[in-house]
């Protein structure tokens, strides 16, 4: 009865070690929070770039919208990265 016990204690410490605390949750969300604006940003530039009728305007906005956005994937992705290996 005592093995019992004690396996189903461990059992619940690993399923409690498992799951995602609230601090882990706020962090992963404020990851989320960085690539969101990113994206909102890049979109806002595209839009900007379609609306213009120079040709070079709307390439370098498109390519800044693509910078934009990719680097707060890469930040938002470090930042996750970053959660999982403290949590």
């Amino acid at each position: 009865m005592r093995a019992f016990t004690l396996a189903l204690v461990l059992i619940a410490a690993v399923s409690l070690a498992a799951c995602s605390g609230p601090a882990e949750d706020a962090a992963h969300r404020q990851a989320d929070a960085v690539d969101a604006a990113g994206e909102r940003q890049a979109v806002a530039l595209e839009r900007q770039a379609a609306a213009t009728s120079n040709e070079a305007e709307e390439t370098a906005l498109n390519r800044k919208a693509d910078a934009v956005e990719n680097a707060a994937d890469g930040q938002s992705d470090a930042m996750h990265r970053q959660v999982d290996k403290d949590h």
